[in-house]
């Protein structure tokens, strides 16, 4: 008796994944609860367990996008195939030649004709019957590979028309030109999908300000090797802007709040989403209540989910939900833009390069470590007095690191 393994329920807005790669091939002897595949969400890497032990039957093919409760293998029953045991190559050669002849006279195996997820999905969308495709997969089963190359009959032949002139011959252009196309990945579909609604649905509008990073640079300066030896963490930008902004969210909630249906929800706690590049595309991991944290605290939380999300290991529940978005282009050489909205918050800020720069400083013209910060928000909820006022409180904190930590 075989046991279906179908795609678990991972999260309340996920309705669909991709399955990533088989960790086990077909035919190939499981243990319970030994993981087979990689099932990958628009939010994160998750590996699928076998339920029960006995003989893997594939079912969905690697690249195929399944929906939530689809089935992705069986697993049938039979034992561990003996350690000392020897194949007779003259034997296993007539076994196979046997099984082909069988096959090929018994084409009506349960597979055959069927077509996987993602080569139904495509016939559909080319109008094929998938009766009349002959598959080439596992017991006749109909691959994404057979769908992509299959065609439609075509249309009975119309009557001759009258010859045209003959078309303009193409052009030769000297040099390559290669192209080459990739499948969309659950995570860029969404970040692609989740960017144009914010962009569609929000009233968005950004305002900018600068920074005098000197305070701050000379302050890591001065105590980074006590700090790093007391606590066994860096002392980095990011620690200084998490605290500014935790402190200007209290000054001013609409920043930190959100709209659902016609309600405005405000949270009286920060969770901050913190944009991270990983392999895969940019992940938005959080540090939870980081109003409470200290610098040391937000460091640690950092490090921790950076590395998770360069190892692939974020869970879902440390990418949902957050109150405010800190991204920080100025690590690739950003100097200014324009941040997008991480929805359902309603703003983010952008950090961007450190420039020596010339200023006006007490009648003087100095150079100093300038920053360019920007405020991305959602005018429906947040006036232009808060949002420039937040930015402005957040400027005049990272000045004068000082205030952070007597809360003034």
């Amino acid at each position: 008796m075989s046991l279906e393994i179908k795609v678990p329920t991972v999260g309340e807005s996920i309705t669909e994944v991709t399955l990533a790669q088989w960790l086990k091939q077909d035919g190939d002897y499981v243990e319970m609860d030994e993981n087979i595949a990689e099932l990958e969400s628009d939010k994160a890497t998750f590996e699928l367990p076998a339920e029960k032990a006995g003989i893997l039957r594939i079912i969905a093919q690697e690249g195929d996008t399944l929906e939530i409760g689809a089935v992705v293998c069986a697993i049938e029953e039979g034992g561990a195939p003996a350690a000392d045991a020897k194949t007779d190559a003259p034997a296993a050669a007539a076994s196979t030649a046997a099984a082909t002849t069988e096959a090929s006279e018994n084409p009506d195996s349960y597979a055959a004709g069927t077509a996987s997820p993602a080569a139904a999905k495509i016939l559909r969308e080319k109008g094929i019957d998938p009766s009349t495709i002959k598959g080439t997969g596992k017991d006749g089963r109909i691959t994404k590979e057979d769908a992509e190359k299959a065609v439609a009959k075509p249309a009975a032949p119309k009557a001759a028309e009258p010859k045209s002139a003959p078309a303009a011959a193409p052009v030769a252009v000297a040099g390559e030109r290669n192209e080459r196309r990739e499948k969309m990945s659950s995570l860029r579909k969404t970040i692609a999908k989740r960017l144009v609604a914010v962009k569609n649905e929000t009233a968005m509008l950004t305002t900018f300000n600068e920074v005098n990073m000197q305070p701050i640079m000379d302050l890591r300066a001065k105590y980074k090797d006590v700090f790093k030896e007391k606590h066994g963490v860096g002392l980095g930008f990011m620690s200084f802007f998490t605290k500014a902004v935790t402190t200007a969210l209290k000054e001013w909630p609409a920043v930190n709040a959100r709209i659902e249906n016609n309600e405005i929800v405000y949270s009286d706690f920060a969770d901050i989403s913190i944009a991270v590049s990983a392999p895969k595309g940019l992940v938005v991991p959080i540090i939870r209540n980081a109003n409470a944290l200290s610098l040391q605290g937000i460091e640690k939380e950092i490090i921790n989910l950076a590395t998770k999300a360069r190892d692939n290991k974020l869970t879902i529940d440390e990418m949902t939900g957050g109150t405010f978005t800190i991204t920080n282009g100025g690590v690739f050489g950003s100097m200014m833009s324009t941040p997008i909205i991480n929805a359902p918050q309603s703003a983010i800020l952008g950090m961007h390069n450190i420039v020596q720069r010339p200023i006006a400083e007490n009648g003087q013209v100095v150079i100093r470590p300038m920053m360019y910060i920007a405020l991305s928000y959602d005018h429906r909820i947040i006036d232009g007095r808060e949002s420039v006022s937040f930015l402005v409180r957040v400027k005049q904190l990272l000045e004068d690191p000082a205030r952070l930590l007597l809360e003034v």
